[in-house]
């Protein structure tokens, strides 16, 4: 690391200042500074940074203050990385499965995991190490730890009620621990505002229970809470804490990636031989889509600049109507994946009060970052993207998204329903598509049943009429 500042000098041939700024502290900058507040509380949470795991701060204008921090080994984010390890899946990628796992648990191991942890009353925490070997080893748990939950699962062993139970557990003790430290949070603060960032801070169930069980009133976590949006922060900290730049930009989309015309799409359809039309006029390429989605097709959409961070959010997604429940079987087939998981759903911001519990002041979720209590009688008409436990995680949609929007608002016009099933456009342990030689590689290895890519309509038919 010493060697850092020579490498980057050499290699770009750049002879000017280089800003290093610390791990949290880009959480914080990139959940603060593109956020609608003057002033607010802002927390941060992941694995580990440099040696920070843990983060509680205050933003005012330009100006991010530190309050309180807790250090490596202690680490809500190794704790539940530990559980997903231990459940036979990914470190540092798979933890959003053991989130959607939870719901078919009981969580019936909290006390056991309590005598891993202990947790004071400010939401401060510590481990203790003795169950935990990811400080010594390349190994996350201990023997100590096998003693208290039993035998690991192997990554291809069946998912037993065990497993579920598990997953439910340690995700009831993080949500315990993250609202405990929001709830101290506000005390010192006073502010009715709040920004998350890190990697925890994607952990869409616990955001859900932040409206109700603690006094902040307006929320704003960054689409990219993990360490992609660290790129972002440590840039945003530079532009405005050191350069003092205090004219700062609310960011309320992530369409910030790569975009592709008619001509260089038509060229990889042209190659790959595949049935297509264009269809020049917008109107009518809405109206289309959205009459197969009414019609129980899936989609794959590929539209505009690709969306940054983990969540797909109408640039490069599968969509499908929300019912009935077996759409989300179906599109889990399409994307081979478990069917435990579950699907989001995209649904009109103005709508979103008649679907799901959220707060009157706090109803903009533009980047799927939170689940919420579906009301009982909209469960059947939204059933594929109802969890298990009666949560959706949601994505509010606006004219900000464009095309989205006037698709998700005419599917409303013509079936009722402001909503749709959005998942990300890509197969299992793939990246999600980038360009559309990927986005018509994966449609033609799969059932789904017609592709929408810029101006035009693909199948897998000879016409497409």
């Amino acid at each position: 690391k010493i060697k850092i500042e020579s490498v980057i000098k050499k290699q770009l041939d750049y002879q000017g200042r280089i800003f290093f700024v610390p791990h949290h502290l880009s959480h914080a900058a990139a959940s603060f500074y593109p956020s609608p507040f003057q002033k607010s509380a802002i927390f941060t949470v992941d694995g580990v940074g440099e040696y920070q795991t843990t983060g509680l701060w205050y933003g005012e204008g330009i100006t991010i203050t530190p309050l309180k921090r807790i250090d490596f080994p202690d680490s809500l984010g190794l704790l539940y990385s530990t559980f997903t390890a231990f459940l036979g899946f990914r470190v540092n990628d798979d933890e959003y499965k053991i989130m959607g796992l939870a719901a078919y648990g009981k969580p019936v191991y909290v006390d056991q995991i309590y005598k891993i942890i202990d947790i004071k009353d400010d939401g401060s925490f510590h481990m203790n190490m003795k169950f935990f070997a990811f400080r010594e080893s390349f190994q996350m748990w201990s023997k100590d730890f096998e003693g208290l939950f039993g035998a690991p699962r192997l990554k291809n062993q069946p998912i037993t009620q065990r497993d579920m139970d598990i997953a439910s557990s340690i995700q009831k003790v993080i949500e315990h621990i993250y609202l405990r430290a929001l709830n101290h949070l506000y005390r010192i603060t006073k502010c009715e505002n709040v920004c998350i960032g890190g990697g925890v801070g994607l952990n869409a169930l616990a955001n859900g229970k932040i409206h109700k069980e603690t006094p902040f009133k307006y929320i704003y976590i960054f689409g990219a809470a993990g360490d992609s949006g660290g790129a972002i922060g440590s840039a945003l900290f530079v532009q405005h804490y050191i350069l003092q730049n205090e004219t700062r930009h609310v960011i309320s989309n992530l369409y910030l990636g790569s975009d592709y015309n008619d001509k260089e799409t038509e060229a990889v359809l042209k190659k790959l031989k595949v049935s297509y039309r264009k269809i020049e006029d917008k109107k009518e390429l809405i109206e289309v889509t959205a009459r197969y989605l009414a019609d129980n097709k899936i989609i794959g959409w590929f539209q505009g600049k690709m969306e940054f961070g983990p969540r797909a959010l109408g640039a490069r997604s599968i969509l499908a109507k929300p019912n009935p429940y077996t759409m989300k079987e179906a599109v889990n087939k399409i994307k081979i994946r478990e069917q435990f998981r579950p699907f989001a759903g995209s649904i009109l911001e103005d709508k979103v009060h008649e679907y799901v519990e959220v707060s009157e002041q706090n109803h903009v979720f533009p980047f799927m970052t939170s689940c919420f209590t579906v009301k009982e009688e909209k469960r059947s008409v939204l059933a594929a993207i109802v969890h298990k436990d009666n949560t959706c995680r949601i994505q509010t949609v606006n004219e900000e998204n464009g095309l989205y929007y006037q698709l998700i608002k005419k599917f409303y016009g013509i079936t009722g329903l402001p909503c749709i099933l959005n998942t990300s456009f890509n197969l299992k342990d793939e990246p999600i598509v980038e360009n559309p030689d990927q986005a018509v590689g994966d449609f033609l290895k799969t059932e789904m049943d017609y592709l929408i890519i810029g101006n035009f309509l693909v199948s897998k038919s000879k016409s497409t009429e």
